[in-house]
C-alpha cells in the first residue's frame, strides 16, 4: 500500500498513533478478507464486501493523513 510514501509511513508509524492504529486496522483486515477468500475463515460474500469497503474507507483515511504529513509547512 502506497509504496511511494514508504519512509513516511515508517516514520507516521513511529510518532503518530492515529496512523499507527489505522494501519494496523486496515492490514488486519486485509488479512481477514484474504483468510475468507481462501475459505480459512467463513463468510458470505456480503460479509467479505462490507469487509472490503471498510477497508477502503481506512486507507482513504490513510490517504489523507499521508498528504497531510507530507505538504509543505
Amino acid at each position: 500500500m502506497f509504496p511511494e510514501y514508504r519512509d513516511l509511513i515508517t516514520q507516521l508509524k513511529t510518532t503518530d498513533h492515529h496512523f499507527t492504529r489505522l494501519f494496523d486496522q486496515h492490514n488486519a483486515l486485509d488479512q481477514q478478507i484474504q483468510n475468507m477468500e481462501s475459505r480459512i475463515e467463513a463468510a458470505t460474500p456480503e460479509e467479505i464486501e462490507t469487509l472490503k469497503k471498510e477497508k477502503l474507507q481506512l486507507k482513504d483515511q490513510l490517504y489523507t493523513l499521508l498528504m497531510q504529513a507530507d505538504a509543505p509547512a
